[in-house]
C-alpha cells in the first residue's frame, strides 16, 4: 500500500481521535516510526507502550524529540526503501520550544526534508485550532506555534486528513 501513497501525507486529529492508528493503518507492512515524544512519567510511558503494543512487529521505531531532519537523513541511509510516520508535530512543538527553539523557523526545513526523503512520509499531528483560546500565555505559545506548523506541513503535503472520533475525512489529495 505504502507505494500508492503521495510522497507526504498529513494527518490531522484531536487527542484520542484516532489519528495514529489511522496513518498506521495506511502502511500494512510496517515502517520507520519516527517517535517525538519521551515517557516523562509512568501514564506518558503507558500511552507509548500502548502505541507500540498496537503496531507489532515490522515496525522499527526511532526516537527523536527535537531534530527531526537529522532523524530522517538516518532513516534514509538505513532503511531508504521504508515509508516513516512521524508521531507527533504537536509534541515536537512542545518539545521545540521547551528547549526554547522556534518551531515556526524549522517547520519550511522539516516539511522540505519530508518531501526529499524517498519513501512515503506521513505526519501525524494535532489539530488545536477548534479549541477555546487557552487562559495562560505558554499555552496560546502552544497553539499559535502548532498550527502555524500545521499550515505549512499542510502546504507541502499533497494529501491531508482530518480523523474525528475515528473517522478519516480527506482535507486535501492532489
Amino acid at each position: 500500500m505504502a507505494d500508492t501513497l503521495p510522497s507526504l501525507t498529513l494527518v490531522l486529529g484531536g487527542q484520542r481521535s484516532g489519528k495514529s492508528g489511522y496513518a498506521e493503518s495506511l502502511l500494512s507492512g510496517g515502517a520507520v516510526y519516527l517517535a517525538t515524544g519521551h515517557a516523562t512519567d509512568e501514564e506518558m510511558a503507558e500511552r507509548i507502550q500502548a502505541h507500540q503494543d498496537r503496531r507489532g512487529e515490522g515496525w522499527i521505531t526511532v526516537e527523536e524529540q527535537i531534530d527531526i531532519v537529522h532523524a530522517l537523513t538516518q532513516a534514509k541511509k538505513l532503511y531508504a526503501d521504508k515509508p516513516v510516520i512521524i508521531d507527533s508535530l504537536g509534541m515536537w512543538v512542545s518539545n521545540m520550544l521547551h528547549a526554547q527553539k522556534s518551531p515556526v523557523v524549522e517547520a519550511e526545513i522539516v516539511a522540505e526534508a519530508m518531501l526529499k526523503h524517498p519513501a512515503p512520509v506521513i505526519v501525524v499531528s494535532e489539530e488545536v485550532g477548534l479549541g477555546v483560546i487557552p487562559m495562560n500565555a505558554v499555552a496560546r505559545s502552544f497553539v499559535d506555534a502548532l498550527g502555524f506548523v500545521n499550515q505549512i506541513t499542510a502546504a507541502q503535503a499533497s494529501r491531508v486528513v482530518l480523523v474525528v472520533a475515528g473517522l478519516p475525512q480527506e482535507l486535501k489529495n492532489q
